[in-house]
């Protein structure tokens, strides 16, 4: 597992918890907060999903990720071009 992978979901769990003890004391900011911090867990878990397949692919595919990740770069350096 994933460093990131790990991390997300303890944050997305805090996160939720933070949510409903913002709903049970009727604190709007918590709740706030705790979505926020549900939405970033989610998201860093998923860049650590992302990234130990790419490192999967790597590892099997060599040239396929490379094919891959010219591709992302090309697309990235033209959109940057704009």
């Amino acid at each position: 597992m994933d460093e990131n992978q790990f991390e997300g979901t303890a944050r997305d769990l805090g996160g939720k918890v933070q949510e409903a003890v913002g709903g049970i004391t009727g604190d709007e900011e918590m709740q706030a907060k705790g979505k926020v911090n549900q939405f970033a867990g989610q998201a860093q878990k998923t860049f650590g999903d992302a990234k130990e397949e790419l490192q999967e692919q790597i590892k099997n595919q060599p040239l396929t990720a490379l094919a891959v990740v010219a591709g992302l770069a090309f697309t990235l350096g033209f959109l940057a071009r704009r």
